[in-house]
């Protein structure tokens, strides 16, 4: 082991409060950017997903994940750093994601297990969201089914599920 520095106890984990504030400093400098998701595990792989008000592009990704990695040294705190974008696949958590996507069609699955898939009319202040679809229900007179607009309002607080439907 002649030679060889070996860390000490306490660099053997990141210091999960530095990266946060870290990460905390590079998402003032643009007001439009926030945070979705912050972890790092046991095996130290930072994991970050930022989303922002009008989407986030690769240099925003780069620049956080650098202001990150140069306040630390690789001899003495072995890490991987992802930083990406919030995407379709994940489901939506914070209000600042409804407003942003105001006007898209959503996927909601409630804790109850009801779904629903329509256009987000309007997010408000107490977390309350209305749906908007249309569905083919019977004729109340006669034979075969006519097309009306339902809308639903539903809380966050209820929500198991939110994502966004891409349309080709």
């Amino acid at each position: 082991m002649r030679g060889r520095k070996v860390p000490s106890f306490y660099t053997l984990f990141m210091d999960k409060k530095r990266v946060k504030a870290l990460l905390d400093e590079a998402l003032e400098l643009n007001e439009e950017l926030f945070l979705v998701y912050f972890d790092i595990n046991d095996a130290n792989h930072v994991s970050v997903i930022i989303d922002g008000d009008k989407g986030v592009n690769v240099s925003e990704c780069m620049r956080i994940s650098r202001n990150i990695e140069q306040n630390f040294d690789r001899d003495e705190e072995d890490f991987s750093l992802e930083v990406s974008s919030f995407d379709v696949s994940h489901s939506m958590t914070m209000p600042r994601q409804f407003i942003k996507n105001i006007g898209r069609k959503l996927k909601i699955k409630t804790t109850k297990d009801d779904k629903y898939e329509g256009t987000l009319l309007s997010f408000s202040e107490d977390n309350k969201f209305v749906l908007q679809w249309k569905e083919r229900v019977p004729k109340t007179l006669g034979k075969g089914k006519m097309t009306v607009e339902k809308q639903q309002e539903l809380s966050i607080d209820d929500v198991k599920e939110a994502k966004v439907v891409i349309i080709f």
